[in-house]
């Protein structure tokens, strides 16, 4: 399963790559990845004008997008559209961050589940 990560090098420069997650046969009830250990999940709910500009996330989370579009941008200058059902990695937590906007007409709403310190996402 293809996750899409933003993370910050040593220059504090925000980039994106992707991260395969290995699934394994669970049998009837289908692939599951290895379990992650994990801290809390949030849920949000964005209006429809939502645009933040500049930020850093504020911890090692993974982002699942449940519905709507968003644009996100970091700061090498990559765009990228996401759409419900795509997950995010977000690992910029200093350097110049990101910045998101919707960009359907609708509110959007989504998960976060914050990663435990040390939790490797492969």
């Amino acid at each position: 399963m293809k996750i899409v990560r933003v993370y910050s090098d040593e220059r504090g420069e925000t980039h994106f790559s992707e991260v395969e997650v290995e699934l394994a046969d669970a049998g009837q009830i289908g692939l599951l990845s290895r379990p992650l250990a994990a801290k809390s999940v949030i849920f949000r709910k964005n209006h429809p004008d939502y645009d933040y500009d500049w930020h850093n996330a504020p911890q090692r989370q993974l982002i699942v997008l449940l519905d709507g579009a968003i644009e996100l941008e970091v700061s090498d200058g990559g765009r990228r559209t996401l759409r419900g059902g795509e997950i995010l990695l977000m690992e910029d937590v200093t350097g110049r961050g990101h910045r998101t906007r919707n960009i359907e007409p609708c509110e959007r709403r989504s998960l976060f589940v914050v990663l435990d310190e040390g939790t490797v996402v492969d």
